[in-house]
């Protein structure tokens, strides 16, 4: 204990000495998050600031190695980190894909040659990732994907379509499932493999959503040549990578959803609202007895799944994989944000019905939207039916 209140205090000193004033106190709702990248611009300067130094301490990544940019932290010091960072109400220096996903996949499956590759780049934000998994006619049965891969010397020459590639516009890199036997049965003949999005033949084309907002891209690979060397674990053996890739996804969407690592703000949003749109009763209870019961199961709700996901994050972090829970998660997590945001609109009552022009402000339209924008979250990163498959298989043992 004295050596983690030793570090305690470092970390403390370290981060005031540190973070620049700039960015204190900043709600985390109020970032995109800063994601890095060759192509990443800052309003502030003082998030790339932030981000160097975080980087050269190794806090981008505190529990990764420290040979691959990492801090080589226990979980018990990275806990302490994230404390000390919220008692100075810090941003996350840096968020995205190669944290989440391909980092961790790549710590378990990638060679040696391929670590040291790219781990230093994510832990550093020079390098922003995407995923490229759905296609067209590849959604929820994303083993009947057909981008193809062919051998050709030292490469492979792909061709094909990848859809809902988050912020492939801004990427640098993709990480991509490919067919390398069309002879061998579905899951058999898919290949995991690494891209460069900056070379002949990749195009991107931007989705646009009915909320407004088009995070989501169509990718196209035309003839483009791949080095072999850039595929993780073997080829026509992505499909075990993939699952384990899709675990970790699922478990950062359950904790962007609602998780303990999800922000916090000084004041519920739920308290927010009520002030503008509902008033309270002379006890100072939300002067609505169905919103009130409603708000109430909300939090405690989220406040217990975020509970939840954090013992399970711990797990992981003691080298426990991700397994059949982070279906659960992302099932819960969806649920619960799509509910969550229900009752938000419901505070509003009328003025959740606007979606641009006189007579609503910025913050209304932007709920509304942000509302109209969870429909998708039951289908991105698995369909809930395809969860609801994975517990009935997997965790309750029922048949086929």
């Amino acid at each position: 204990m004295a050596d983690l209140d030793t570090f305690r205090a470092e970390t403390a000193k370290w981060l005031d000495q540190n973070a620049p004033q700039s960015i204190r106190g900043i709600p985390a709702t109020e970032l995109d998050g800063n994601w890095g990248g060759k192509k990443a611009k800052y309003a502030n300067p003082d998030l790339k600031t932030w981000l160097d130094v975080c980087a050269a301490k190794g806090f981008t990544a505190p529990t990764w190695p420290l040979e691959y940019g990492g801090g080589g932290l226990s979980k018990a010091e990275e806990k302490v980190l994230h404390q000390e960072m919220g008692k100075l109400r810090l941003p996350p220096p840096l968020v995205g894909f190669g944290l989440t996903m391909i980092g961790p996949t790549l710590l378990r499956f990638g060679t040696e040659d391929q670590k040291k590759e790219h781990l230093t780049k994510i832990t550093r934000g020079e390098i922003r990732w995407c995923q490229g998994y759905s296609e067209p006619g590849s959604g929820s049965d994303l083993a009947s994907l057909q981008t193809r891969a062919v051998r050709d010397g030292d490469d492979f020459v792909i061709s094909g379509q990848k859809v809902w590639t988050s912020y492939a516009d801004q990427a640098d890199w993709i990480f991509a499932l490919v067919r390398t036997d069309p002879k061998a049965k579905k899951q058999e003949g898919i290949t995991f493999i690494l891209i460069d999005m900056d070379q002949p033949g990749v195009a991107v084309k931007p989705i646009l959503l009915i909320s407004g907002k088009s995070p989501f891209c169509e990718t196209y690979f035309d003839e483009v040549r791949v080095p072999v060397k850039n595929v993780i674990s073997e080829i026509n053996a992505g499909w075990t990578v993939a699952k384990a890739l899709l675990g970790h996804e699922r478990s950062m969407i359950a904790g962007t959803f609602g998780g303990a690592s999800a922000p916090k703000r000084k004041k519920s949003r739920f308290v927010e609202l009520a002030e503008r749109y509902v008033g309270f009763d002379a006890e100072g209870r939300i002067d609505d007895a169905v919103l009130r019961d409603d708000v109430a199961r909300s939090e405690m709700d989220t406040r217990a799944f975020g509970l939840t996901v954090q013992r399970s994050t711990d797990a992981a972090k003691a080298g426990h994989q991700p397994g059949p829970e982070s279906s659960m998660f992302k099932v819960y997590a969806t649920e619960t944000n799509m509910r969550r945001h229900e009752v938000m609109v419901r505070m509003m009552g009328a003025q959740a019905t606007g979606w641009e022009g006189a007579g609503f402000d910025e913050e209304e339209t932007e709920l509304t939207k942000a509302w109209l924008r969870t429909r998708g979250n039951s289908i991105e990163g698995g369909t809930s039916e395809i969860q609801l498959n994975i517990i009935a298989k997997r965790v309750l043992g029922l048949p086929d």
